[in-house]
């Protein structure tokens, strides 16, 4: 069965890796998909994302989720924002800062996938995909 959005299974698949205090989920190889992990992983939300099987056509991507010494996981909801239904597209005056800094938005920019934060840096605006927090 194809998958209509490749990004909301992807969340999803990690959503349903922290109810059952999963150590870690593999996902789907896509370039876009492992730019968003490698952000959640430099942001401090995940212990690792590495590919497996690198060689072969049928990639997968290992996810280590983090969670606190009291046993609650550190992302505490991750959703798609922009959907293939309903593109939702920020300036870069607008960028949404998610719980004051203590979360995460992750954006599609014309210099590549970005967290908020890169992406007022580089004072550049673009597709909302995901929140993080």
């Amino acid at each position: 069965m194809a998958i209509t959005d490749p990004i909301a299974d992807m969340f999803t698949r990690i959503r349903n890796g922290l109810l059952i205090r999963s150590d870690e989920v593999i996902i789907p190889f896509s370039s876009i998909k492992f730019s968003i992990l490698k952000i959640l992983k430099e942001e401090g939300f995940v212990r690792y994302c590495e590919i497996v099987n690198p060689d072969s056509p049928k990639r997968s991507i290992k996810l280590g989720l983090k969670y606190s010494p009291d046993g609650r996981s550190i992302i505490s909801e991750i959703k798609r924002a922009s959907k293939p239904s309903r593109r939702l597209y920020v300036q870069k005056q607008r960028i949404p800062k998610i719980l004051n800094g203590f979360g995460m938005c992750i954006l599609s920019t014309p210099k590549g996938i970005l967290s908020g934060k890169s992406a007022r840096m580089n004072n550049v605006g673009g597709e909302l995909i995901g929140v993080v927090f």
